[in-house]
């Protein structure tokens, strides 16, 4: 009678284990309907606006902090998953009009546009004598600016300041006659830290924007859209398709304003073509609704 029992226990406890895991399962299993869609983001190259012509500041181009800042920024946000990254080489050029005439002349659709400089850096050093040892403290410290720019409204939406420092201590004994040589890291590393202090409300602010991409073509029964899955664009994916709102002028500010599309339909994807990231385009299905031969009046997004 006991072990009859046990065994009704046991059962009842593999099969509630069974279901728990078959539950938890389905909660961490994402939904493949459902992307996880990048923005494309163009960084423009960071100006060096410090002071200091000292060597390690520039390089044969004369801006060395600049390239510095500008990579580092985009490591960090190519690290989160969330964007496509493409450089600019408008070293020179900080005016974000020019640099936007710039992309869409070189076919390059990109949502974001983030224009950088390097406010201010220095390096210290200090030293502290003891009985038997002494000791030198190197610091550096940097300041960067950032700047993100809509490229569909060519306005500034969101503008920070960073600040960050690095620090390193050395000890030599007083009869060993050794020094601390120069740390060059220690400028990566301000950089970084001053970068990362804003990284996370530059993301916040270039995700809170629903995602979107455009109808381009109109192939038998298939549509073509901007991106694929490089962009997070998987077969399967379903995605809904808006008729443009009304563009009407606000009085008091002479600016253009976009009213909300309306959604017209949904289409699935079925798959994508395309060489790198920027250029891959996918080919879709319309599931429901309709859709006229204008495909400018349209845009396609995941919400």
């Amino acid at each position: 009678m006991k072990s009859f029992i046990f065994a009704i226990i046991v059962f009842f406890g593999l099969s509630f284990q069974t279901a728990f895991t078959q539950d938890l399962q389905s909660v961490n299993t994402p939904n493949s309907s459902k992307a996880s869609l990048k923005r494309k983001v163009a960084i423009a190259r960071f100006s060096n606006e410090t002071q200091s012509g000292t060597s390690f500041l520039v390089d044969d181009s004369g801006d060395r902090l600049g390239k510095q800042a500008s990579d580092i920024l985009s490591s960090k946000l190519s690290a989160t998953g969330k964007f496509m990254m493409f450089e600019r080489t408008d070293k020179d050029n900080i005016d974000s009009e020019k640099i936007i005439s710039g992309l869409k002349e070189d076919g390059v659709g990109v949502d974001y546009l983030i224009i950088g400089s390097v406010s201010e850096f220095g390096r210290s050093v200090g030293s502290e004598s003891k009985v038997f040892s002494r000791s030198k403290t190197q610091t550096a410290y940097a300041k960067v600016n950032v700047r993100l720019v809509d490229v569909s409204t060519g306005r500034i939406i969101f503008s920070e300041e960073g600040a960050g420092e690095s620090v390193n201590t050395t000890e030599s004994k007083i009869l060993t006659k050794t020094n601390a040589g120069f740390d060059q890291s220690l400028t990566d590393k301000a950089i970084s830290a001053a970068i990362a202090s804003l990284v996370s409300s530059l993301v916040e602010n270039m995700t809170n924007k629903p995602w979107k991409s455009y109808l381009l073509s109109k192939e038998d029964d298939s549509y073509i859209i901007a991106g694929g899955e490089r962009q997070g664009i998987a077969s399967g994916t379903i995605l809904n398709v808006y008729k443009n709102g009304k563009t009407i002028t606000n009085p008091q500010t002479g600016a253009k304003l976009e009213l909300p599309g309306k959604r017209v339909g949904s289409i699935r994807v079925d798959y994508s073509f395309g060489e790198d990231a920027f250029s891959e385009i996918s080919f879709v299905s319309l599931i429901d609704g309709v859709i006229s031969d204008d495909l400018e009046n349209y845009y396609i997004s995941d919400t």
